[in-house]
């Protein structure tokens, strides 16, 4: 969803390839070291296999039509900061928190891992909340690059439990995420494609 909203941004037109990962294409897995995706393949080979990577390619590529990059470029080192935190420790408890089945051991359980990495993970959303009380868009005044690389985990984080999500006292966050899952900016990078297969005819994006 990252890669996708940059790139429609952007303006940028690229060939989708739709992977389905319990049956990974052997092309996928050569471009990609990581295996999993995004993973973005330039003519030459050269890959580019994070979603927030991508995403600044296809601004910086496509001249950051939108004025994604506004914040970036006025405060680098703060957003990188709290890019590496959504990234980081964020992504890790929506990980251990919405998939909490994949971390059970001897000694604990998938409820209490769950409910760990929710309570961790909610520390951050109410770090949001507050900033959205004083200013429209993680970015300022505009959306920008800090609120479309975050939507897409914390929509994650919401279906998760929408019920419980939904009765938290975040107000301006829940205004800023169901503004943009009624937008046709979120509309028009949820379009359903077959998965890819090598005798497939290209398909633009």
């Amino acid at each position: 969803m990252r890669a996708r909203l940059a790139v429609k941004s952007a303006d940028l037109t690229v060939e989708l390839r739709e992977i389905r990962l319990k049956e990974k294409p052997e092309a996928f897995l050569t471009a990609s070291k990581s295996a999993t995706v995004p993973v973005l393949v330039h003519p030459n080979g050269e890959a580019i296999d994070e979603s927030l990577d991508i995403m600044f390619w296809a601004l910086e590529t496509g001249g950051d039509p939108e004025n994604w990059l506004s914040t970036w470029r006025q405060d680098t080192d703060s957003t990188m900061q709290f890019l590496a935190e959504l990234d980081g420790r964020f992504k890790s408890n929506l990980d251990r928190y919405k998939y909490a089945t994949r971390y059970v051991n001897e000694t604990t359980e998938a409820a209490d891992i769950a409910s760990h990495h929710r309570q961790e993970g909610v520390v951050f959303l109410e770090r949001i909340n507050d900033t959205l009380k004083h200013q429209p868009f993680l970015n300022g005044l505009h959306a920008g690059l800090t609120d479309f690389a975050t939507l897409p985990f914390v929509r994650q984080f919401r279906i998760a439990d929408s019920l419980w999500f939904d009765q938290q006292n975040w107000p301006a966050l829940h205004i800023w995420l169901q503004a943009f899952l009624h937008s046709e900016r979120f509309a028009a990078i949820m379009h359903k494609y077959t998965p890819w297969q090598t005798t497939d005819e290209p398909v633009l994006f």
